[in-house]
């Protein structure tokens, strides 16, 4: 690891959503590995909005206290480490959102922008692609009929929709939809190829930073970050800023894998990442490492 104020942790989770170490703790390890900074990004509530049950997204009756306790964990730490408050916004189409009402009154630091859910054309319920294997082969079945091919369009054109409506600064995992579809996966490098490049396209005109992102190789979903390095080489193409995260939902996971990440950037002909130092004048401020 390199020295002190060259990475960050900015994907975080916590008791407070599905992490399993609360926000001191979470601090305590991101200070100790010599972090400049580490922000919270617990999953938005979504019950009220989408009625979908969800272990994983954080309880609507948590909200303010995790927003009190971020706030506080940023008076104790300050000249230590820099704490931010955030929150890892799903976009579930037609029912959620980063510019959901609710979530802009919070006047959060920053907002991760991601896409758990795929909402299958039939009207089942929209459910997770990441989520267990089984959960995911019942929703295949039912909501796309078995088709793989429909599944990872109705994903890319879910993201593609999340950048164009917009209202958050981090695109989160941008490729999640391969832990459970890497076997099944029919498409060419061709037609996957263009649905990304679609994503670059849309990410470029906006302005995000797009998260490397080392969570499913923490969690043995998968051996690569996400993106994949072949859509990182179409991200460089676009000169699309990018950020690494680790996905921590533990506190020894706060820098995991960021040689792996470091190393799939080299390949990808990106030379530096950004660091996040707080909100100016209502936008996202950045500070540019060399790699």
């Amino acid at each position: 690891m390199r020295t002190q104020k060259l990475f960050s942790s900015m994907h975080t989770h916590t008791i407070f959503c599905d992490g399993r170490d609360d926000i001191e703790t979470m601090c305590r390890s991101a200070y100790e590995k010599k972090l400049f900074s580490i922000g919270f990004s617990a999953h938005v509530p979504i019950k009220k909005q989408t009625g979908i049950n969800s272990e994983w997204n954080m309880k609507e009756e948590k909200l303010n206290a995790y927003v009190t306790e971020v706030q506080a964990a940023k008076k104790r730490w300050q000249g230590k480490l820099e704490v931010f408050l955030g929150l890892e916004a799903d976009y579930i189409k037609g029912m959620r959102s980063a510019l959901d009402n609710d979530i802009i009154s919070l006047n959060l630091d920053y907002l991760i922008g991601s896409v758990h859910y795929v909402t299958p054309p039939n009207g089942t319920q929209p459910f997770t692609v990441d989520g267990p294997a089984e959960n995911f082969e019942k929703g295949l079945r039912e909501g796309f009929n078995g088709d793989v091919s429909k599944l990872m369009h109705s994903y890319y054109d879910a993201v593609n929709e999340m950048i164009i409506k917009g209202g958050f600064d981090i695109l989160g995992h941008a490729d999640l939809q391969k832990n459970n579809c890497q076997d099944k996966y029919f498409w060419s490098e061709d037609e996957e190829a263009k649905r990304q490049r679609e994503i670059a396209g849309a990410a470029a005109k906006t302005g995000l930073v797009i998260e490397v992102n080392t969570g499913g190789i923490t969690r043995k979903k998968i051996k690569d970050v996400y993106p994949s390095l072949s859509f990182l080489r179409i991200i460089k193409e676009f000169n699309i800023p990018v950020i690494i995260t680790s996905d921590a939902h533990c506190s020894e996971d706060i820098n995991a894998y960021y040689d792996t990440a470091l190393q799939t950037l080299i390949l990808a002909d990106i030379k530096e990442h950004l660091i996040f130092i707080g909100k100016k004048n209502g936008k996202a401020s950045w500070k540019k490492e060399k790699l």
